[in-house]
Parts: structure tokens; C-alpha cells; sequence
């Protein structure tokens, strides 16, 4: 299987480090939406960031709905889900903030620059700022109330969580203070230290 896109998308990026931590290899192919549009239109007619093409040539994208196929592949035993409903809820609403942050980050980032500074909408710039800082503020009053596991192990929520963190803070980091947000800054440095992380860096 391969995997499409590149990995400075915070949605690539995630589809990668879940295959890794649920043990399943992908073939990473780096292409741009944006500089190489016609030949990621020749993959999936869509152009959309992460496309999953499969042995048998069949394409799927989005990362949330790939990461379920990917779990189907790796079993039970490997899921970085919860079972149980109450944990899965809770893991659930974790992963939905922080790509709501992702989302957010991305339309901050597409006004600042594909559109022109004089048409530039000042109220929609600071909806959607406080749109993210709200996604962020969520996420870290949740891990101040129950932290997130760092010994070694991470699962769904806490990929998510990290990879968006570092994304925005990478795009747009004047929208957001480490220090504001202590919990996720550390979660995410404890993160990033991991392997499925290191050997999937921000290109």
C-alpha cells in the first residue's frame, strides 16, 4: 500500500505514525497538492491529502477514514482505539478538538497567504483564531483532568494531539503560546521523542 501526500500535512503525517504504531508498512510517496497538482490528479482525481492507494489499485482518502481501514488490517489486539464506550468517547472527543485545531490552523494559514493582505477578512480571521484557541483550550483542560499516558506508548488521541500541536506551531504559532498551554506542549515533546515520530519528521 502506499501512502500519498506530504508530511508536513498534519493529516499525512498522522496516517503515518498510526500505520507504524499499528505495525503496518506503507510505501511513502511525498507529493504536493499544490506543486505537483497534476500528478496527484492523476492518483486521485480529488487531489486531496492523504490519499491511501491499495494493492489492488483501489484509493481512499481522508485520514480519519483511513486510519479506521488500517485498523481493521491490524486487528483488535493492535487497535490504538479503546474498547470500552466511556474511554472511547473520551479518546473520541480528544481527536475531534484537535483536528478541529488542524482545520483551523490550515484556514489561518490559506488567508495569511493565497489571499491578497487588501482583501484579507478581518473578522473571519478572528473567528476562526478564536475557533482554535478554543479547540486548544479544550484539549488542554481535558489533559489536565486526565493526562495521557507517557511511558513509552501512545495511542490515537495522543498522535492526533501531538502532531496537530506541532503543525500549528510550525504555521502559525503566533496564534498560540507554549506557555498558555503546558500540558499539550510537554505531551507533544514527549511525543516527538518517540520513534514512530522521529522517523516520520515534518518535511
Amino acid at each position: 500500500m502506499k501512502l500519498i501526500g506530504m508530511l508536513d500535512s498534519p493529516y499525512v503525517r498522522r496516517v503515518a505514525i498510526s500505520a507504524k504504531r499499528l505495525g503496518i508498512a506503507l510505501e511513502h510517496e511525498s507529493v504536493s497538492v499544490f506543486r505537483q497538482f497534476e500528478h496527484f490528479q492523476g492518483i486521485n482525481p480529488v487531489v486531496k491529502a492523504p490519499t491511501l492507494v491499495l494493492d489492488d489499485g483501489s484509493v481512499l482518502m481522508d485520514s480519519t477514514l483511513i486510519i479506521d481501514y488500517l485498523e481493521a488490517l491490524a486487528g483488535p489486539t493492535r487497535s490504538l482505539m479503546p474498547n470500552d464506550p466511556g474511554p472511547r468517547l473520551h479518546s473520541l472527543q480528544l481527536i475531534g478538538l484537535a483536528l478541529a485545531a488542524c482545520e483551523k490552523s490550515v484556514q489561518i494559514y490559506y488567508e495569511r497567504t493565497l489571499r491578497p493582505a487588501e482583501i484579507q477578512h478581518g473578522p473571519w480571521l478572528e473567528r476562526i483564531s478564536g475557533q482554535l484557541l478554543a479547540a486548544y483550550g479544550g484539549l488542554e483542560q481535558a489533559l489536565a483532568k486526565q493526562p495521557l499516558a507517557t511511558e513509552g506508548s501512545i495511542d490515537q488521541a495522543g498522535i492526533t494531539i501531538a502532531v496537530a500541536w506541532t503543525f500549528t506551531n510550525l504555521l502559525v504559532a503566533d496564534q498560540v503560546q507554549g506557555k498558555s498551554f503546558p500540558q499539550i506542549s510537554a505531551f507533544t515533546a514527549y511525543a516527538e521523542g518517540l520513534e514512530a515520530f522521529l522517523s516520520t519528521p515534518v518535511e
